[in-house]
């Protein structure tokens, strides 16, 4: 028998590269969203091996404990220097080396890390990292960006296409897989924009403003569905009348589509531009 517990929520750090978020504690219900290695989430409630977790944006799941590591003082990646994966996946190593052994870990597109050494001389393409749970590897620099600018809406389009083809994963907010609705929150994130995570609530947020399907412009956002009230689906407006998205449609893969293809022009219900 398992029992469940409330308390003060707690911190803890994501220590897996991508954890699924499910409605309830078992594999067996269905995925909700994810969360990504070394992001931070508050422990609301454990029932045995699992816990209850809330993201930053705000979302609430059940993970496994396993794949959390509670966190003492700081949240891991929030001070210092800290290099962010810029490519789609990168693999980090135990020792400056792609030969020697096995990647540790392949982290996906985001994922912060905390730098410990950066060395001049020998191995210069390569950066020290430290890992969740202070064991430190090795990732190459090609792999990673320090900038931290906000994207404009060309680079956000820029950006979108280098995640064309890869796979539908429902619940998935990493280059893994993202769903629509993660696809999208991804894209306005790199711009500054903190959105909702679900299209229904990215529809409604006060963060949007309606705009007719004549005057839409790049970096738009598309909702689709039965109604309005019955969003299911959302993408990201590129211009010239196609739009980005992370569909099942045709091939379940991050593709671009017509605003007048079908089922897109029949199912379309809401434009939105972030204020």
């Amino acid at each position: 028998m398992h029992f469940a517990f409330l308390f003060a929520a707690l911190a803890a750090t994501i220590n897996h590269p991508v954890v699924n978020m499910y409605s309830a504690s078992t594999v067996d219900a269905d995925v909700v969203s994810q969360a990504i290695y070394g992001s931070s989430v508050a422990i609301l409630e454990q029932q045995g091996s699992w816990a209850k977790v809330k993201t930053q944006d705000g979302y609430t799941g059940w993970v496994e404990q396993a794949r959390t590591k509670a966190e003492s003082g700081k949240a891991y990646a929030s001070a210092g220097r800290i290099a962010n994966i810029a490519s789609l996946f990168a693999h980090v190593y135990r020792e400056a080396s792609v030969t020697r052994h096995q990647p540790l870990l392949t982290l996906p597109f985001e994922t912060a890390l905390e730098v410990i050494s950066e060395p001049e001389t020998n191995n210069r393409r390569w950066l020290q990292v430290r890992l969740v749970g202070d064991r430190s590897g090795w990732v190459q620099r090609g792999d990673v960006s320090f900038a931290s600018e906000k994207l404009s809406i060309a680079q956000a389009i820029a950006l979108s296409r280098r995640f064309l083809g890869l796979p539908y994963t429902w619940g998935g907010t990493s280059s893994f897989g993202y769903d629509c609705s993660g696809f999208t929150q991804m894209l306005c994130r790199r711009q500054g924009i903190l959105m909702p995570r679900d299209a229904d609530q990215q529809a409604v947020w006060d963060g949007v403003k309606a705009v007719e399907r004549s005057a839409l412009v790049s970096g738009d956002l598309l909702f689709f569905g039965g109604s309005i009230e019955k969003i299911t689906h959302t993408g990201f407006y590129i211009g010239d009348g196609q739009f980005i998205h992370a569909t099942v449609n045709g091939t379940p893969v991050i593709q671009i589509s017509g605003l007048d293809d079908q089922p897109w022009s029949r199912l379309l219900v809401a434009s939105r531009r972030p204020k």
